[in-house]
């Protein structure tokens, strides 16, 4: 299956709390229940079917009708469990390692790592697999799955509290059992036995916690589905799926440890059970840095999926928004910080796509995906258009284009510098720099039909974006 570029299918739908409006570009389709994208520092991206298979999508938008990994067999999947989770080594360029969280035949927990070779290969066998934890699940629900790996070069496990309703075995707040963490390890050493290590300042055990499992680095989490760091700043986003009233968004710098999130003390920021092993003092939990009830906005909510903070360089104006979404509502949701302040607010519905996972490509540029629809869309700036930015005064004619086009300011006070056009991947594929011109004109012979977004900067620094179209 191959989905060219120039055919594109735009859903626009109006956030109200912002300037801009967001846009999402249809990439590719026909995918089996996606659950998560992801990249491996190059133009591809992976995206993860919950039944066990990992497909590839390449930097012109085709899917490789051969899967990239393939353990359906060694799956469950359904409902909460599959093929949850993947995070690439970040010397995968050298070593070839990825890592995946999965259910096994069980119903248990699989942290493995698979080695490609090359690791630019497109296709992995599933016999190099090495198992690195696995954990009993006592229920079929919140598995949690996602991995990341930290800017401390540490991966990072969330697994949700073992299921049920409303954590009846309060293990998120039992530091015995690794139910209703997130985990940090060493996968580059092993001790003990293990595939891994235990970072050295991993906050447990302590003379406090004398039977704390070394492996946790944060507790008190319901069902961390997704999670995430910032590209830029590296603190770490959760978003912890909420019990029956409330979806809470979580945030930490990087090197916080030992946070302790709450739950079943708290859900979100209301007291839901305090029988079991809650502080006395509520300083020592951390409380989200934004969350929304069940009834938000208006329409049904029931799961919120993690996201990104938009940290890519093809759209100003969305910089350093955090997107997440919400499964039941088919809303994307966004945050803003103002001066310390994070607001919310939600899009319309996107029906019939019940979003399961977002991801980053190699430039910082997001996707989410649909688990209902099998769809793969990249989220725009919709507000980058033709018409004459208030700031610079630019216009981009004609466009769309064919062999050329002109980038022109009509504010004499305005030198354009630079112009670097990228494509939907966000892979910068021209840049023209000048240093005392009004009006530029580009040759485009040689790029390919399609859409793309140009980035003016001027020589004070200000920036626009717009959308190009080359027939």
């Amino acid at each position: 299956m191959k989905f060219h570029t120039t055919i594109l299918v735009l859903l626009l739908f109006p956030c109200f709390l912002f300037s801009q409006e967001i846009e999402l570009s249809l990439v590719a389709s026909g995918f089996n229940d996606p659950l998560s994208i992801r990249n491996a520092g190059d133009d591809r991206l992976f995206i993860v079917e919950q039944g066990g298979y990992i497909k590839i999508i390449n930097s012109d938008g085709s899917v490789n009708n051969t899967s990239f990994l393939d353990i359906d067999s060694k799956v469950l999947s359904g409902g909460e469990r599959g093929l949850l989770g993947l995070a690439f080594h970040p010397q995968y360029a050298s070593n070839g390692y990825f890592y995946v969280n999965y259910t096994d035949n069980n119903g248990d927990t699989v942290v493995s790592r698979y080695t490609v070779n090359p690791p630019d290969a497109n296709t992995v066998s599933a016999s190099t697999e090495v198992i690195l934890l696995t954990v009993t699940q006592p229920n079929s629900n919140h598995n949690g799955g996602d991995l990341a790996f930290g800017n401390d070069g540490y991966l990072y496990i969330g697994l949700g509290d073992g299921g049920s309703s409303g954590d009846p075995g309060d293990r998120a707040q039992d530091l015995t059992t690794l139910l209703g963490k997130m985990l940090r390890i060493d996968v580059n050493s092993s001790s003990g036995g293990l595939n891994y290590a235990i970072p050295a300042d991993n906050p447990f055990p302590n003379a406090q916690e004398p039977n704390a499992l070394p492996e946790i680095w944060a507790y008190g989490l319901r069902n961390p589905w997704r999670f995430s760091f910032d590209r830029q700043t590296h603190d770490l986003w959760i978003g912890d799926v909420g019990q029956g009233q409330i979806e809470e968004i979580d945030m930490v710098p990087l090197n916080q440890a030992a946070v302790n999130y709450g739950w079943r003390c708290y859900e979100g920021n209301q007291v839901y059970d305090t029988s079991g092993n809650c502080p006395s003092d509520t300083s020592e939990l951390t409380f989200p840095v934004s969350q929304y009830t069940h009834t938000t906005s208006g329409n049904f909510k029931c799961s919120i999926t993690g996201g990104y903070r938009y940290r890519g360089t093809a759209q100003a104006n969305l910089s350093g928004l955090y997107f997440f979404a919400d499964y039941c509502s088919n809303e994307i949701g966004i945050l803003e910080n103002n001066g310390g302040t994070w607001n919310m607010t939600f899009t319309e519905p996107y029906s019939g796509n019940g979003w399961t996972g977002f991801g980053e490509d190699v430039n910082g540029e997001i996707y989410i995906a649909g688990i209902d629809s099998g769809n793969i869309y990249r989220i725009l700036d919709a507000s980058l258009g033709i018409a004459e930015n208030t700031l610079l005064q630019i216009k981009m004619y004609p466009n769309p284009a064919s062999n050329s086009f002109i980038v022109k300011s009509n504010n004499p006070q305005v030198v354009i510098e630079s112009i670097h056009i990228y494509n939907l991947q966000g892979k910068l594929i021209k840049s023209i720099t000048k240093n005392t011109a009004s009006e530029i004109h580009i040759d485009t012979k040689s790029l390919a039909a399609g859409l793309y977004l140009t980035e003016v900067i001027s020589k004070s620094g200000s920036k626009t974006t717009h959308k190009l179209l080359i027939k």
